[in-house]
């Protein structure tokens, strides 16, 4: 008899929740697998994955091992001084130990640890039929699948995600007797609902997939998905154009189907008029359609919809889904069209009513000091400060919008459109849309030098009034995004090549939220105070003092940037020693960060790079421990070895070939010069003794030492490197 048999568990349900089921099935497939790991059963995970439909969760191992290996035991039992008597006889402390173990305590073995001697009970028993393990391993599988709120049906105790209706459990040939949530065990499957309602037999686990093929069920996903994408594809390019498939639609719609069939259909070209995005957002949302776009890659009006059925009458379910679309569409068009009417400048009068912030005002507040912001950095990004002012100003009217209201995800876009229908610049308008980019993780930054000037004093201005008000992340807690803005403005500023101030701009941004925080509490205590008037209470006046950033508060706002750089290299395999060194300089343009950055990682290729981050290391440490103020000039006829000759010139050589290119920023030939410092650096700490007697020749050294080490240091802090 052979030693594996292929195994198969499929357990049968109502439909489960498409988004949950993924991660459904690979909880249910690894709590199978560790539930025959810890009971020592091999098995041969090869090509073996989670297998699932909308009905359906399944294992299929293709050799599992039928019994465990010999089962080994021990027991620790009593110590010596207290198992045996003075006479060596054994107390009921042993003699109890010796029962439970089902032996006579002469039997017992001995063992020693720190404590002393003491007794053990050593066993060997043979494993168990995988069979007779098979039904707690299902149970246990089932009882650790993320479930949070499960389902009970028929009056039963017992709960799961959706009522369950069969189980099959194939070990080889033989099904293996269990019963789980209330349904026994049986090598009978079932087909697709409508298109094979009846059993599905299975001899052998290998006949699985096969045989729920031939009954129109693709219970393999990957096998699913492959076939919805080509169905797809094959229906948009027989109407002329080219299917939008969006990962996240695609994968609800794999787990919707059990045997996907794509049927194209249409709309009303009238319906075009409305935004694309807001037509995209309720097929791809609400109804799980796959746009058309045309060769230009702007939506048509046709669309494709998935059944989960081949129909013998396939105008009937094109009618259906078209049915189903329209009135969507027709809502769209009508806030859209009432927008229009209203305009986008107007939007923005009830911007000043909407509270942005307890303790930073109203979102008109907002915009306000976000459009200072971007007029101010405007210059330095090559941008037309009136643009960028303009920009800012309308970028959040939408928010009041009506389409914005049905389709929060379309902020910023609607109002690209709305502004280019009254008549806005272009660039303005693109920037209105730009300013939200990036908007998830991994999405572009803004393409335009407009659009990126107001998403970063956007960002400026999130980041300074969310620490001012008391909202820093703590933990999983990130209430206002913080950390989204703080990588979206760093990746703005270093990908969008933007050369600003960091520090300079986050000290402005906080001390207008400083100002805007003080007055939504003069408003406050306003308010309060006229409501005690009000009520005949006699108040006195309240004054305000409106204070502005301390330095402690833009540094902590600055690292908080840094921190969020720290993960954005990591994802680019940057070494830490390498970043840190980058950090320590405190280089206040990112861009100019992320050149220096890359610099130091030619720089660590070098075979002189890590003896001068050694040296630069030991400078540093000699130069710390110097009482007062190191000297900064140098005296060459202090010089009494050759050594520190040689090297007082090769530094004053390379801080002369430097300079230019610092300058320039050219920082990889800037630390490729400095490389070349290594052999009068070697000599000098070889030779030189820094810490003599003679205070005049050690100041010198001294003096020598800091020139080396601020030029060394003057791209990165090199030292990190060491190790």
């Amino acid at each position: 008899m052979s030693t594996t048999q292929p195994l198969l568990i499929e357990l049968g349900t109502e439909e489960l929740p498409v988004k949950a089921l993924p991660g459904l099935a690979q909880a249910f497939f690894d709590g199978v697998l560790d539930g025959l790991h810890k009971r020592g059963i091999g098995f041969d995970r090869d090509g073996a994955k989670p297998l699932y439909t909308p009905r359906r969760l399944a294992v299929l191992l293709r050799a599992v091992d039928v019994r465990q290996p010999e089962q080994k035991s021990e027991v620790l039992g009593p110590y010596l001084n207290i198992a045996l008597d003075a006479q060596g006889q054994p107390t009921k402390a042993l003699q109890g130990f010796a029962a439970k173990a089902g032996i006579d305590w002469t039997a017992l073995e001995r063992t020693s640890d720190a404590k002393g001697e003491r007794f053990v009970h050593r066993a060997t028993k043979p494993g168990a039929d995988t069979a007779s393990l098979l039904e707690e391993i299902v149970r246990e599988a089932l009882a650790a699948m993320p479930i949070p709120k499960p389902m009970r049906w028929g009056g039963h105790d017992y709960g799961f995600a959706r009522p369950v209706h069969w189980l099959v459990l194939l070990l080889g040939k033989d099904v293996v007797p269990a019963q789980v949530l209330g349904v026994r065990s049986d090598r009978m499957s079932r087909g697709h609902r409508f298109m094979h309602d009846k059993p599905v037999w299975f001899s052998v686990p290998g006949d699985y997939v096969e045989f729920l093929r031939g009954a129109n069920v693709l219970v393999d996903p990957d096998e699913r998905r492959e076939r919805i994408v080509q169905e797809v594809t094959a229906a948009a390019s027989a109407t002329g154009g080219s299917a939008r498939i969006d990962a996240g639609i695609l994968e609800e719609v794999n787990g919707l189907t059990e045997w996907p069939v794509a049927i194209a259909c249409g709309f009303e070209r009238e319906f075009l008029a409305v935004p694309q995005e807001a037509l995209i957002a309720t097929m791809e949302a609400n109804q799980k359609f796959f746009p058309v776009l045309d060769a230009a890659g702007t939506l048509s009006e046709r669309f494709i919809g998935v059944a989960n059925i081949a129909s013998r009458d396939e105008s009937e379910v094109r009618k259906g889904y078209e049915r189903v679309i329209r009135p969507r569409f027709a809502d769209a068009k009508f806030f859209f069209d009432e927008d229009l009417k209203q305009g986008l400048a107007s939007m923005g009068e009830g911007l000043k009513t909407v509270k942005y912030q307890d303790k930073l005002g109203t979102v008109a507040d907002k915009v306000a000091r976000v459009a200072a912001l971007a007029e101010a950095i405007a210059p330095a990004a090559g941008v037309d400060p009136a643009q960028a002012r303009r920009a800012a100003e309308l970028s959040k009217n939408d928010l009041q919008s009506r389409m914005v209201n049905e389709f929060p995800e379309l902020q910023g876009i609607a109002g690209r459109y709305y502004a280019k229908a009254a008549g806005e610049a272009a660039e303005v308008a693109d920037a209105i849309d730009e300013a939200y980019m990036p908007r998830f993780a991994g999405d572009a930054i803004a393409p335009s030098k407009l659009g990126q000037v107001v998403a970063v004093a956007e960002r400026f201005d999130t980041l300074a009034g969310g620490f001012s008000a008391g909202l820093k992340p703590t933990g999983n807690k990130d209430p206002f995004g913080l950390r989204r803005n703080a990588l979206g403005l760093a990746r703005t500023l270093i990908e969008g090549g933007l050369d600003l101030d960091l520090f300079s701009l986050l000290a402005q941004a906080n001390d207008q939220t400083a100002f805007a925080k003080t007055m939504a509490s003069v408003k406050a205590r306003e308010a309060a105070a006229a409501d005690a008037v009000s009520k005949g209470v006699k108040v006195d006046g309240a004054a305000a003092v409106v204070g502005g950033s301390t330095l402690q508060d833009v540094i902590e706002l600055q690292d908080f940037v840094f921190d969020r750089l720290r993960g954005y290299y990591s994802e680019q395999s940057v070494p830490s020693q390498q970043f840190e060194s980058v950090v320590a300089v405190r280089t206040t343009s990112l861009p100019d960060f992320d050149r220096r950055l890359k610099a130091i990682a030619e720089f660590a290729k070098l075979p002189e790079a890590e003896a001068l981050a050694a040296a630069n290391k030991r400078s540093r440490n000699i130069l710390k421990k110097v009482e007062g103020e190191v000297p900064s000039a140098i005296d060459a006829s202090l010089f009494n070895e050759p050594a520190e000759r040689e090297l007082a010139e090769a530094v004053d050589a390379a801080v002369a070939d430097t300079d230019p290119l610092l300058a320039q920023r050219d920082y990889v030939a800037v630390l490729g010069r400095l490389a070349r410092l290594r052999p009068q650096v070697d000599a000098f700490f070889d030779k030189v003794m820094v810490n003599v007697d003679d205070s005049a020749v050690r100041n010198n050294r001294l003096a020598l030492l800091k020139r080396l080490s601020d030029r060394l240091g003057s791209v990165a802090a090199i030292e990190h490197l060491s190790i």
